[in-house]
């Protein structure tokens, strides 16, 4: 079996294991279980603070074979799907890279459609303050008259590049910085699983030069245990 880096391979896989984040998962979780789903979510913040995280965990309550349920089963193929980013009616888009007017039309086209097996088709566009002027321009009226099956959610680190006309067609949720405290917590339950021994005074290390990241805090944590092997000493991080 290839190796899983910890970032993936830790990654929560429902809204109960989300580190750092409670109010946006209360929100959302309320939102499934009332039936009031926005068609287009903003999430801004850091890297490595959650966002894509939550996009998934957002996509699989609204598609799971019992939903829209704030409790996907992870068992039925939908959740299976979307967990390993293969969904046909779940769409993970990098921004940077479709930023172009050319990709927006494309992707207008698909909208029109229904869901091809899911509840809902769920668009994912990560870093989408890439967009162009243009590109945005031609997915407004999307945005102004959405399909019933559509749900739009945006990622960026850097909400401010959006035109107001977007973020005002928009729920943002800003996601806070990761508390050093969670930080050190998650990092020490990772080492268990991986039954490394990691001296306090590293995760503590790790967290704070994390700056709120928990994934780059992961990141840090893997390359010191397989710099270090099993057993990490203060010395060697």
């Amino acid at each position: 079996m290839s190796y899983q880096v910890l970032a993936r391979k830790y990654r929560p896989q429902t809204f109960e294991d989300v580190v750092g984040q409670k109010p946006i998962v209360t929100t959302l979780r309320n939102a499934v279980a009332g039936q009031r789903i926005h068609h287009a979510y903003l999430f801004s913040g850091l890297r490595g603070v959650g966002k894509t995280t939550v996009a998934r965990l957002m996509a699989k309550a609204l598609n799971c074979v019992n939903g829209p349920t704030p409790t996907p089963c992870n068992a039925c193929s939908s959740c299976l799907e979307i967990a390993e980013c293969r969904s046909i009616d779940v769409l993970e888009i990098d921004g940077a890279s479709n930023r172009g007017i050319d990709a927006v039309r494309e992707l207008r086209e698909t909208v029109r459609y229904a869901p091809a097996r899911d509840h809902n088709k769920v668009y994912i566009i990560d870093e989408v303050h890439m967009l162009t002027t243009e590109a945005w321009n031609a997915l407004l009226k999307t945005l102004e008259e959405p399909p019933a099956h559509v749900v739009f959610i945006f990622a960026t680190t850097d909400y401010r590049k959006l035109p107001l006309t977007i973020l005002s067609r928009c729920q943002h949720f800003e996601f806070k910085k990761i508390a050093h405290a969670e930080i050190t917590a998650h990092l020490l339950r990772i080492a268990e699983g991986e039954k490394a021994r990691v001296p306090q005074g590293v995760v503590d290390l790790i967290a704070r030069m994390s700056e709120g990241s928990l994934r780059d805090a992961q990141s840090a944590l893997d390359q010191v245990i397989a710099f270090s092997g099993d057993s990490v000493t203060d010395e060697q991080a």
